[in-house]
């Protein structure tokens, strides 16, 4: 499998992320950028949202609908992505509505896009290629594995709904952990 076109296009702010080794990286967090498009993210991935770091929320790969890479962060750099889970990861979101614009709304949870094949594909090589240059890689988990906390909807604050969700229902697990040599994290393992 080829490894797709990588576009570099490193946040502003990349080089205030703390730097780290490859052989401390085990893990690969899947996402959906719950935005209508690629700008959107990149909008939301530039705001600076840690004034000690003067730096934001984003993941290390971005993959389009139309199976357009781009690379953010470097991987030698720790991405805020998921918490309690940075310093050991690389995060890759997919451009996918997921449940904009109302994300936290209790009788909107349902995320309904689908993944189009060509950003499947492409995230595929591109796990591929991560696992065949480190070494130390493997294990995958979905940002609603990790992040499993409840709040409270935005629409009834005494009804709650998971804060995370992403990859969401939609996202092949069994084709991707199929393709590849990792094991999915989740809470229970």
């Amino acid at each position: 499998m080829n490894l797709p076109e990588i576009h570099l296009r490193p946040l502003a702010y990349e080089q205030n992320l703390q730097q780290r080794k490859h052989g401390v990286i085990d893990l690969v967090v899947m996402h959906c950028t719950e935005l209508p498009d690629l700008e959107a993210a990149r909008a939301m991935g530039e705001r600076i949202r840690y004034p000690q770091s003067v730096s934001g929320d984003s993941g290390h790969f971005y993959i389009d609908r139309d199976g357009r890479t781009e690379q953010w962060v470097d991987i030698g750099r720790i991405a805020h992505h998921v918490r309690g889970f940075n310093e050991k990861s690389i995060g890759i979101e997919l451009v996918n509505r997921g449940r904009y614009p109302d994300w936290l709304h209790a009788e909107k949870q349902c995320m309904t896009e689908p993944y189009p094949e060509i950003q499947i594909i492409n995230l595929i090589s591109l796990l591929s290629w991560l696992c065949s240059t480190i070494a130390t890689l493997h294990r995958i988990a979905g940002h609603e594995d990790l992040d499993v906390v409840s709040v409270a909807a935005s629409n009834d604050p005494a009804l709650t709904v998971r804060r995370k969700r992403d990859p969401g229902p939609l996202f092949p697990w069994n084709r991707v952990l199929s393709a590849l040599p990792l094991e999915r994290l989740t809470p229970r393992s």
